[in-house]
């Protein structure tokens, strides 16, 4: 069949309609739960099983599909931890949505936030993020652990101040953490996994990260866009690091509200004795 140039340019524009359906529908509003085995040699008895989920760069009050779509993961899943990794929030204004979805967002143990980039910017910090997660039952950690007693284990999540606009201080998070104690440190930007934290032997059994949205908007032969803080680091499992590194695509959007070849996620890890 002979192609006119009225069907070419037709079909040139069904395929950009059908892949704009996809980027900013979809593909922005679908949530992947991905599931992860983490495998800790010597892992005492009481932490074998123990499921935890990571949610980060939710980026409300936007992305209210994305959010109940992940929201929906968590109350069918039910994990035993859920990690707030940062960027819940980038206005001031959506304080109560970010206290809802926290609310929401609880794990069966214990739920632990962080701060990102975009709380600095929207000035929910301090006093003001405290009193949010609070009233959530959340613990907002910034520079900062809780230890949980699991089946006679003790399991220290341990949650930084953002890298880029805050004043990260490992040896300060981990004060008081005990011989033994398996840990799980948890910063925004994964750049912070750049290097061996100097002057600290300890090290996780894993680090959580987020921020760079996996790239959010992939386009084929082109490099994707990081933003700073990303360092080296785009997405999924980096084993070459001084701690095995995860770094989410995370659930919501910024900037441009698409995706495309980049699906939000919502990572759950079950630790495994190796």
């Amino acid at each position: 069949m002979k192609i006119t140039r009225r069907r070419f340019l037709a079909g040139i524009g069904a395929a950009g309609a059908a892949i704009g359906a996809d980027a900013f529908g979809f593909e922005a509003h679908h949530v992947l739960l991905s599931r992860h085995d983490v495998l800790v040699p010597g892992l005492p008895l009481g932490l074998d099983g123990v499921r935890l989920a990571q949610v980060t760069d939710v980026h409300l009050p936007g992305n209210q599909l994305a959010a109940r779509a992940a929201l929906e993961h968590l109350h069918r899943e039910r994990p035993d931890i859920v990690i707030l990794n940062g960027d819940m929030t980038e206005s001031g204004q959506a304080l109560t949505e970010v206290a809802d979805f926290a609310a929401e967002a609880r794990g069966k143990l214990a739920t632990a936030a962080v701060l990102g980039n975009w709380e600095y910017r929207a000035g929910v910090v301090g006093n003001v993020a405290g009193d949010v997660y609070r009233r959530a039952g959340v613990e907002l950690l910034v520079n900062r652990s809780i230890t949980l007693d699991v089946g006679g284990a003790r399991l220290a999540l341990v949650g930084l101040d953002d890298i880029l606009m805050g004043s990260p201080d490992l040896a300060r998070a981990r004060t008081g953490i005990g011989t033994g104690t398996i840990e799980i440190w948890l910063v925004h930007e994964p750049a912070f996994a750049s290097a061996p934290p100097a002057g600290i032997s300890a090290r996780p059994i894993v680090l959580l990260s987020g921020h760079t949205h996996g790239g959010q908007i992939r386009i084929p032969l082109m490099p994707p866009v990081k933003p700073e803080g990303a360092g080296r680091f785009l997405e999924g499992w980096y084993r070459d690091t001084f701690a095995p590194l995860y770094v989410s695509r995370g659930v919501g959007t910024t900037g441009i509200p698409a995706r495309f070849r980049c699906p939000a996620e919502l990572p759950l890890f079950t630790l495994r004795a190796a």
